[in-house]
């Protein structure tokens, strides 16, 4: 029980928010919000496909040039009002994501969508570096440069326990003609080794992901649903206020320690080289 990609992301902006039309100027594939959750005022935003776009290539649910920057421009609209503001009192940033992929198409690459897709990552990381809690809601798909682009960049990352959510850096089709398998082939080695499942459970013991959540009905969301996923970003700001502006903690849990292992030591003899040059 899937849904089409972007379905779900507007399902829950609308779930979370109370709202479902993008601001004026924005394009019609991006939502933005401000809302109240667990009692703090925080910026919610969302990619969702727009049939009408001009961008062919995002049609879909992918993040395109339009996307990336509206996103982009909402962030920091954010980060510069709350600049002065203690870290205490700093706006939680919210990227609820079901996105496809980056937006793949000619017009894109001529107008440089490797640099839009880094200026609305770059908006993420300096709103998590300027203390303002970043986190990941990912209620469906979450692939490639499109989870790059929005998502990616959070202080936690939560995901529903549900088959139709998938994060992931390459749809299966496109991987198993890249590795020249087949796709039953590539579902089977992804039981072996967890990176290059598409399960969210193989996901999960990477170490990435703050937390599962189940919820009963992602496509229809019960208030109770609506009540569990709040009460999990609001935990999930506490704990981000709580520790570092960096990604550190991804490499911390129990289950980076034990399925990053070689990872974690080669990161490690990377650091003592480069501090002793």
């Amino acid at each position: 029980m899937s849904g089409n990609v972007g379905h779900r992301g507007r399902i829950w902006f609308q779930a979370m928010t109370g709202q479902g039309d993008p601001q004026a100027g924005d394009p019609g594939s991006v939502l933005a919000a401000a809302a109240n959750v667990g009692g703090q005022t925080a910026l919610f935003v969302c990619v969702i496909p727009n049939p009408q776009s001009r961008f062919p290539c995002v049609r879909d649910g992918q993040v395109g040039l339009e996307e990336a920057y509206s996103l982009a421009s909402h962030i920091w609209e954010t980060v510069k009002a709350d600049w002065e503001k203690p870290q205490s009192q700093k706006r939680p940033i919210i990227a609820i994501v079901d996105v496809k992929s980056q937006a793949y198409g000619r017009r894109e690459e001529t107008a440089g969508i490797h640099f839009a897709a880094a200026v609305s990552s770059d908006a993420y990381a300096s709103a998590r570096m300027a203390h303002h809690p970043v986190i990941a809601l990912v209620v469906g798909h979450a692939f490639s440069g499109g989870f790059l682009t929005h998502g990616y960049q959070a202080n936690r990352i939560l995901a529903f326990d549900d088959p139709g959510v998938v994060i992931h850096a390459m749809h299966k089709e496109a991987a198993a003609r890249i590795t020249r398998r087949s796709v039953a082939d590539l579902e089977q080695l992804g039981h072996e080794i967890a990176p290059l499942s598409y399960d969210i459970h193989d996901f999960a013991k990477l170490g990435i992901l703050h937390e599962l959540l189940h919820v009963e009905n992602p496509l229809e969301p019960t208030s109770a649903d609506v009540a569990t996923v709040s009460r999990a970003v609001v935990n999930a700001i506490d704990d981000a206020r709580k520790g570092p502006t960096d990604l550190g903690v991804r490499f911390l849990s129990d289950a980076a320690k034990k399925s990053r292992k070689a990872g974690i030591e080669a990161r490690a003899l990377m650091e003592k080289q480069w501090s002793q040059a």
